[in-house]
């Protein structure tokens, strides 16, 4: 069965147009753009008329590539960004003119849970496992091992944290300060109602991560293939996360394994990163770059 998955986060919509039979998904195509959906919303409660139209405009993509494509079954979920805002409907109302279906808004829970079954799907290593979904306005912890046990969803993501707390360019040792504590405060509350620490492998999803394991790893390009389940020690996780706050966003946009959209929070992503590292005392973390999308998917043909 040929499925459409669109994932729409506070930074970034996702879509993962893929064949899947049973256990097997095999990808057609998979796109990701930086709309930052989420602007201001910590802040002003609302999302901003801006935000909306860059969604939009990705969307009349996203749409035409999911007619000529065949598709059967298309899903989106939306998250963080569009729980948190006053003017959801809005959003809402947007999505169903051009896609010509409505975006669910889905809990953190379930997205915890859509992210899990992405994440482990081929995963050669032990469980239980910890996955955490790093996002721009929410973090989702999950502890399972064939099927999700616990999830738990945080309000700590890369661009909730950078508008919070880090101002400067690049931010001040009191900015990071602020951001370590309230991020600390939020893991520690996700460790206490999940028990990451008890698992025997740590998984990490999204942006942010695959990321921070291109630089971990030294690539000289996004390299999708070389990420995806590869293993990066905490020491390097440590060792990025404090040359990237060290650089200014134009450093950071020079990287080459960078997406320019991301350069402006990757800085708070890789603290969160850093911070879940070390409280849980994982030794290292397993990169992947299958999550919510292929879960969107693999319920999708399922139902």
């Amino acid at each position: 069965m040929r499925v459409a998955a669109i994932d729409c986060g506070t930074n970034a919509i996702r879509l993962l147009i893929a064949d899947v039979s049973g256990d097997k998904l095999v990808d057609v195509a998979r796109r990701m753009e930086i709309v930052r959906l989420g602007e201001g919303v910590d802040r002003t409660g609302v999302l901003a008329p801006a935000a909306i139209e860059r969604t939009r405009q990705a969307l009349l993509g996203y749409a035409a590539e999911i007619a000529e494509l065949g598709v059967t079954r298309v899903r989106m979920c939306a998250t963080s960004a569009s729980r948190d805002a006053k003017n959801a409907q809005d959003f809402r109302d947007m999505v169903r003119g051009v896609l010509g279906v409505d975006p669910e808004v889905i809990t953190g829970e379930e997205e915890a849970q859509l992210s899990f079954l992405g994440a482990v799907q081929g995963l050669d290593a032990p469980g239980p496992y910890l996955v955490y979904d790093l996002g721009g306005g929410s973090t989702e912890f999950v502890t399972g091992t064939a099927t999700v046990e616990r999830a738990i969803s945080m309000d700590i993501g890369c661009v909730r944290m950078t508008e919070r707390h880090l101002h400067s360019d690049p931010p001040t040792p009191a900015e990071i300060a602020a951001a370590e504590a309230d991020i600390t405060a939020a893991v520690d509350t996700a460790l206490a109602a999940v028990p990451g620490r008890e698992a025997k492998t740590l998984v990490g999803l999204a942006g942010t991560v695959t990321t921070v394991a291109a630089l971990a790893h030294d690539l000289p390009e996004y390299d999708s293939e070389r990420i995806h389940h590869s293993r990066v020690d905490a020491a390097e996780v440590t060792r990025v996360t404090r040359e990237l706050l060290a650089m200014t966003v134009a450093e950071r946009r020079a990287l080459p394994v960078m997406h320019p959209g991301r350069a402006d929070v990757i800085g708070a992503g890789a603290l969160i990163m850093r911070i879940i590292q070390e409280r849980t005392g994982h030794h290292f973390v397993i990169a992947s770059e299958h999550d919510i999308l292929d879960g969107i998917a693999f319920g999708l043909a399922a139902n």
